[in-house]
């Protein structure tokens, strides 16, 4: 896959660079949480992803909840109406995700992310060395709730 350490979506505990697969704010979400972690407004959110969508193949998407591939979830997530637009105009996953990934980069900046808050609250919920706690984070492609879980079960295990 064209972005391997790709953040969960943020309405499952993704980190700030999942912005890139969310709808418009049209609802009280944790995509609200994200703008206030990013420092940008609603508007500008949307005026950034707008923007993206008229220079690059993203704009594409008549037939897509929000007419535009640039509010497309990630492929992980089951859309025919994302996936038939990609068939349609001939699109790959890999190309879908070097897009998003660019994306991300326009609305978040380039990351280098480690995920350091992640890592550090899973370290001070579980009492787990940061090293296993970086770790799980990355076998659950940075889902923080599906990392806090493997670590609950851990710990019951103890």
């Amino acid at each position: 896959m064209a972005w391997e350490n790709s953040p969960s979506h943020v309405c499952r505990g993704g980190d700030k660079r999942a912005l890139t697969f969310c709808c418009p704010p049209v609802k009280p979400c944790p995509i609200i949480y994200a703008l206030e972690e990013v420092n940008i407004s609603s508007q500008e959110y949307i005026a950034k992803k707008e923007e993206f969508g008229r220079k690059t193949r993203l704009g594409q998407g008549e037939g897509t909840c929000f007419g535009s591939l640039v509010w497309c979830c990630k492929p992980s997530k089951p859309c025919p109406l994302r996936d038939m637009v990609m068939r349609k105009v001939d699109m790959s996953v890999e190309e879908y995700m070097e897009l998003k990934k660019q994306l991300s980069e326009e609305i978040v900046g380039a990351s280098t992310s480690s995920n350091e808050e992640e890592v550090k609250a899973l370290v001070d919920a579980f009492d787990v060395p940061e090293e296993e706690a970086n770790s799980v984070l990355k076998e659950c492609g940075n889902d923080l709730r599906m990392a806090a879980k493997i670590l609950r079960m851990k710990n019951l295990e103890i």
